[in-house]
């Protein structure tokens, strides 16, 4: 994690604590965006990772602790972006398009997890009622 990471945390402490979706993992996340970030389209050459390193923090956080639509969570989004951004270069609409980048690839984490454990939850179902079916016919015969 970033040091920049690290710091949203620890400002963070004196409030309420943050939940973190389980298929989000700020390690995880931060490592994704270190590799990718210049090969996206807001992407400026004169900018390094260390700029955008807080827009992304902001956007895959945000997703974790808001959820929902992206636009509903965009003030609340700006302001953390305004309060963790540092010595980013970044201008609010640059930094956005990273939040938002960011936002969306957790929300697809998301629902990915929230389909496995939905398919989990129906096989054990099934393998229930297929044992209980297998009891009521052993006591049957």
């Amino acid at each position: 994690m970033t040091g920049i990471a690290h710091d949203f945390w620890q400002e963070q402490a004196d409030e309420p604590p943050v939940h973190l979706a389980a298929s989000i993992d700020p390690q995880v996340e931060d490592a994704h965006w270190q590799r990718a970030y210049w090969a996206q389209p807001y992407y400026r050459a004169e900018l390094g990772y260390d700029d955008y390193a807080p827009a992304y923090c902001v956007g895959y956080i945000g997703q974790a602790q808001y959820g929902g639509r992206f636009e509903e969570a965009e003030k609340c989004l700006c302001a953390n972006w305004v309060r963790i951004k540092g010595d980013s270069r970044l201008t609010l609409d640059e930094a956005m398009q990273a939040i938002r980048a960011a936002w969306d690839r957790a929300a697809q984490a998301r629902e990915m997890t929230d389909e496995e454990d939905a398919e989990l939850l129906r096989n054990a179902m099934t393998g229930r009622r297929a044992r209980a079916a297998d009891r009521r016919a052993y006591v049957a015969a």
